[in-house]
């Protein structure tokens, strides 16, 4: 279902770019590349926004270490990553980003008979089991936490990201931050040298490989265990509390975000404080050039990005994604004030309507 879903959507997205004629006036296309966590959202907006403009739109859904890669070498007008750079890369590379959307990663399992939300876990947890420290599903240290489940005797098949991904810098960063070990032996990165598991290519392919797989674990953006109806675990947030991954403990964690205080929005939401935040929260950004070679493109990726702030609030929520707040919206447009063309002057001079 969820790869019939996903097929649909970006078959529907590809055409877009295909068969729409934008106006004479206005740039032919917009193209982009890079995170799959924000896909659905994104479709969903590009959909809306070429019923509205006819704008034609492509985005690629490669993964954060494609998108990077991809607006680093200018093959694209905007690249998509869930892992925000560090002022110090941005400014290498002539670079801005800002934050697009928020929303959760999550841990999905493939157990006969278990429900979404029956089995409780924890970020140490997590960790031992991606270590292979914790083989077995019916281990005491699950066990113990999960008191009313009857767990069976099966092997964990911990599943992860093959590509080089925003969701397991997400992931990995939150491991680093509850298990020690983890940091010492892993790391946090886009892509990290898993100690045990399978890979898959995109939450796409997360997804399907711990659908399939008898056993698995594995993590991905919650839209897609939603679409995909994939049986996900509670975890223990920061205060100790169990907490359902929804959109309502993604907003409890993204409240704690203090967007002014960071430089070039550079900010990381998870183990945020608070008895109602999911512990793996994080944003999604959007990178593009300072200097404009094609100012009319870029002007109109701008316009694209400001209508979906303003218009695509709900259509987010409908898929538990946190919209960004007004007061960071107006921050973000603020930002766009370095992007210049060639003569120098700035490319965004305010919403178009």
């Amino acid at each position: 279902m969820m790869e019939q879903t996903l097929h649909a959507l970006r078959t529907a997205f590809l055409a877009m770019a295909v068969s729409l004629a934008g106006p004479a006036s206005h740039a032919a296309e917009i193209s982009g590349a890079g995170a799959t966590f924000p896909y659905p959202i994104y479709a969903k907006w590009a959909e809306a926004y070429a019923a509205k403009t006819g704008l034609r739109m492509n985005y690629q859904s490669i993964g954060s270490g494609g998108g990077i890669k991809q607006i680093n070498e200018k093959t694209v007008d905007f690249g998509a990553s869930d892992m925000p750079l560090k002022p110090a890369d941005l400014e290498k590379g002539g670079l801005i980003q800002w934050p697009m959307v928020m929303g959760g990663v999550v841990p999905v399992v493939n157990l006969q008979g278990l429900q979404p939300g029956q089995l409780k876990l924890t970020g140490k947890l997590l960790a031992d089991i991606y270590l292979g420290k914790i083989t077995k599903w019916n281990d005491p240290a699950i066990a113990s936490l999960n008191p009313g489940l009857k767990l069976p005797d099966q092997a964990i098949a911990p599943v992860y990201r093959s590509d080089g991904s925003g969701t397991t810098f997400i992931f990995t960063h939150y491991l680093s931050e509850v298990s020690p070990e983890w940091k010492e032996k892993v790391g946090e990165n886009t892509s990290v040298q898993f100690p045990i598991g399978i890979g898959g290519k995109g939450n796409e392919g997360v997804s399907a490989m711990a659908s399939r797989t008898a056993g698995a674990i594995g993590y991905v953006e919650y839209a897609y265990a939603k679409q995909n109806k994939l049986t996900y675990a509670l975890l223990q947030n920061h205060d100790g509390e169990f907490v359902n991954p929804d959109s309502k403990s993604f907003q409890a964690a993204a409240a704690n975000a203090d967007w002014t205080k960071a430089q070039d929005f550079y900010l990381l939401l998870t183990n945020q404080p608070g008895k109602d935040s999911w512990p793996i929260t994080g944003a999604t950004f959007i990178l593009m050039h300072k200097q404009q070679t094609k100012p009319d493109v870029a002007r109109e990726a701008l316009n694209f990005f400001d209508w979906s702030y303003r218009n695509g609030g709900q259509m987010a929520e409908q898929l538990d994604y946190v919209p960004m707040p007004d007061n960071v919206v107006k921050l973000v447009e603020q930002s766009w004030g370095q992007l210049k063309g060639a003569d120098g002057k700035p490319i965004w001079t305010g919403n178009p309507s």
